[in-house]
């Protein structure tokens, strides 16, 4: 079978286009014909090796998993024994999480994993673009405890943990507080948020407003520089580890002066994820946004893409095209074909500026 494959950590042009062995169902796994994938910051940064910790995960000197991808969709091909809630042919999607693979036109994925039947109502590549960033902010959220009549200020909303982020929390019934360019102010707007600040005119840190929660979602931020605008016993929630790593520090220490906090979750392993995604995508409740759509041969430029910094919502692959018609995921996302998506993007000045150490490298 075809993968994008990278035996050696580096830039974009590392990883390959490669025959390899296709993976087999062993006991409680699926085996999931892949038509969609993405390609997000995590998978930047572990390709990368950046920050360099996490080669002590990854493999020191050259990566152990070969084969990227950590959301997919696409098609039931086997089932191994004991396999009950899945049936050849099915139409499925989900997060792989660290296991990785879905670069690829196979994976192999347990049945008590992070994966479900496809909502009935999206297409492949709309699906796979459902659950990584979105399984990060419902963790955030989740975590800071955020409520109905809360305000809330989330940072980065056009990503796709910040577009995730937006939704989730007005369907909790928070006030938001969207951060974002002139360009996707009516975007985000039609995410939900209340309000929308514009940071090409206005330092968002300088906000008048205080907030009972800064959720800074693409990790260009800090709680030194957000911390005014918290409330007292507000938290700040970063997505990655912050300038010097030290949010994970900051998260331990903060509590114990009972006053403004960081919270910094690690989100967990949550097989009733996916499914939960499922219904309120089925209900309209929630969208994940796409930005461009790559063929797996495009791969490279779709990395390169995405460590501009300036990628909005998910970035698609599509391993096994689709015949029915790439929509519009939501109808203030001008969604780009792959001829479109080829053509060397325009950085936009400061784009990828005050980027964090974290393996998740880019705006997402």
């Amino acid at each position: 079978m075809k993968a994008a494959v990278h035996t050696s950590y580096g830039p974009p042009d590392v990883v390959r286009i490669t025959e390899v062995e296709k993976p087999t169902a062993k006991d409680n796994e699926v085996l999931v014909k892949v038509h969609a994938t993405t390609v997000n910051r995590t998978d930047c940064g572990f390709r990368a090796a950046k920050p360099f910790f996490v080669r002590f995960f990854t493999g020191l000197v050259r990566p152990r998993v070969t084969v990227l991808g950590s959301e997919f969709a696409g098609e039931v091909e086997a089932v191994g024994s004991g396999v009950r809630s899945f049936e050849v042919g099915d139409r499925v999607f989900g997060f792989n999480g660290s296991r990785f693979g879905a670069h690829a036109e196979y994976m192999a994925t347990p049945e008590d994993g992070s994966v479900a039947a496809m909502p009935a109502n999206v297409t492949f590549e709309e699906a796979a673009a459902s659950t990584e960033g979105s399984h990060y902010a419902l963790s955030f959220i989740r975590k800071a405890k955020i409520r109905s009549g809360q305000d809330v200020l989330v940072n980065g909303a056009t990503g796709a943990i910040g577009s995730a982020a937006v939704q989730l929390v007005k369907r909790l019934g928070a006030e938001v507080t969207a951060v974002r360019n002139t360009e996707h102010v009516e975007l985000v707007r039609g995410l939900g948020a209340d309000r929308v600040i514009d940071y090409t005119t206005e330092d968002f840190t300088k906000d008048d407003q205080t907030y009972d929660v800064v959720h800074d979602a693409v990790g260009k931020s800090s709680f030194g520089r957000c911390r005014r605008l918290l409330k007292p016993g507000g938290i700040y929630l970063p997505s990655d580890l912050g300038p010097l790593s030290l949010n994970p520090i900051l998260a331990l220490i903060t509590p114990l002066f009972g006053g403004r906090k960081v919270v910094f979750p690690l989100p967990k392993r949550d097989p009733g994820m996916v499914s939960y995604f499922k219904e309120l995508i089925e209900s309209g409740a929630f969208k994940p946004l796409i930005d461009r759509r790559y063929r797996l041969d495009q791969i490279v430029e779709a990395y390169r893409y995405v460590e501009t910094g300036q990628k909005i919502g998910n970035v698609v692959i599509s391993v096994e095209p689709s015949a029915e018609p790439f929509e519009r995921s939501s109808p203030r996302l001008a969604s780009r074909s792959a001829e479109a998506a080829s053509e060397t993007p325009t950085p936009r000045t400061g784009g990828s500026r005050g980027r964090r150490a974290s393996p998740r490298c880019a705006a997402r």
